[in-house]
């Protein structure tokens, strides 16, 4: 196993317990007043949500390497036959990635079975029904929160001088998440940390056979963009 996977493997798994400990205790205070936020918050967090959908990540995806080709093309970047590799080992990275953190947290919500907060008054904040195989039961972790989290963290791979702004985007959806009432504050770190690992799990597999990514000095995928490097 590299020793760099290792190390922020075991960095986010050490992240995401203590987040998850240190929000859990404050779940229902931050939740209940999240949802009595001014209707005009609730209202712009109802419109941003929806595009934490793994359907949204996906097509998203698929828009963004049909522009990627296009300029490709545009400026003249390698030949035909490089380009089509380029663009196909691109859309090959968002969908693994994309469709490997869909499986782990449809998986996870399963084992887990948290109630969700809609259920908060009958339940309380720290229901577990485990294999429940209802939506109700299916809080922790939140799904919009890793599709986002492996969205953004795909680009905050391929794109690193950006990755201020992804997170900013990937915070803003799952925030949204808690203010509408889907998710408690603990569901929404353990997503978020989720998809950010597969991206880069996906990215250290990617770079093993010299696809988009090389591995520095240290060990780390570089995305080949940035030493000039052939994809």
């Amino acid at each position: 196993m590299n020793r760099s996977f290792a190390t922020s493997s075991l960095w986010i798994l050490a992240a995401t317990v203590v987040l998850v400990v240190a929000l859990v205790p404050f779940d229902p205070v931050v939740s209940q007043r999240a949802q009595g936020l001014p209707g005009a918050i609730v209202a712009f967090n109802a419109h941003i949500t929806d595009f934490g959908t793994f359907r949204w990540m996906i097509y998203g995806s698929g828009v963004l390497v049909i522009l990627a080709y296009a300029v490709h093309r545009a400026l003249g970047n390698g030949t035909a036959a490089g380009r089509a590799r380029s663009v196909t080992r691109l859309s090959l990275y968002f969908f693994l990635t994309i469709g490997a953190t869909s499986a782990f947290v449809h998986l996870a919500k399963l084992i887990v079975g948290r109630a969700r907060p809609e259920l908060f008054a009958d339940l309380g904040a720290y229901s577990l029904t485990p294999f429940a195989y209802d939506n109700l039961y299916a809080s922790f972790p939140s799904g919009h929160s890793a599709a986002v989290g492996a969205f953004f963290g795909a680009f905050s791979m391929l794109v690193p001088r950006l990755r201020p702004l992804f997170l900013a985007g990937a915070l803003a959806i799952g925030v949204s998440r808690v203010i509408l009432g889907a998710h408690y504050p603990s569901d929404v770190a353990a997503g978020l940390l989720l998809g950010l690992w597969t991206a880069i799990a996906v990215a250290f597999l990617f770079a093993r056979r010299d696809w988009l990514f090389r591995f520095d000095a240290r060990g780390w995928p570089l995305p080949k963009a940035l030493s000039g490097r052939p994809k």
